[in-house]
């Protein structure tokens, strides 16, 4: 029994590792922070969907964390552009925005693949669509519901917000996120669908 719990530990570090790793690799390839306009564009959703939803939510916790962790870095390292300049003006509500919200959005992704994967009973393949589009739509969702709490306000956000000619704080983000979220969520969805439904068949992950 122990010797068994050993390799189930052992696989799941080691899967845990590698799509840490991937993550890793996007973000060096570039594919962790495209820049648009004041946000960045970032396909690092796509490992913590895959994760999520194959390892469960405290996978997707971890590799959300991971993904907090380069954005803040970025928000540190002066990279961040809009995130650096939270983080001058309130370093702990940027680390929370950063860091926080991605582990809650690998958790809440993991969660609600286990909950509409019950309902898929048959061939179990658009719950991994499902799960795969929840990552992005959450992360959109939560980074930007925590900027519109504790930063709308801010000098920077209502610049933003006059130069859009946004109404409300729902219209500035549909104008903010607008077709760069849509090409994320979309990307995502298909992509991490179709890899997950593939990793689903032929590795055995825990």
């Amino acid at each position: 029994m122990e010797k068994t719990t050993k390799r189930v530990d052992t696989r799941f570090l080691a899967q845990l590792a590698l799509l840490i790793a991937i993550q890793i690799v996007m973000r060096l390839l570039g594919l962790g922070r495209v820049p648009i306009g004041p946000l960045n564009m970032s396909f690092l959703t796509l490992p913590i969907a895959i994760g999520a939803m194959l390892m469960g939510p405290l996978t997707g916790a971890i590799l959300g964390g991971v993904f907090g962790l380069f954005s803040l870095w970025d928000a540190i390292s002066g990279a961040g552009g809009m995130t650096t300049l939270f983080f001058q003006s309130n370093p702990v509500s940027t680390v929370i925005l950063c860091v926080g919200m991605r582990v809650l959005m690998g958790v809440c992704c993991g969660l609600i693949f286990k909950l509409v994967s019950k309902l898929d009973r048959d061939e179990k393949t658009w719950s991994y669509f499902v799960g795969a589009l929840s990552a992005p739509l959450l992360n959109t969702i939560f980074f930007m519901g925590y900027i519109i709490l504790m930063f709308y306000n801010t000098e920077y956000i209502q610049n933003l917000v006059a130069t859009k000619g946004a109404l409300n704080p729902l219209h500035f983000v549909v104008l903010l996120v607008g077709v760069q979220g849509l090409i994320e969520a979309v990307s995502v969805a298909i992509i991490g669908g179709i890899l997950a439904k593939v990793l689903s068949k032929v590795v055995r992950f825990k």
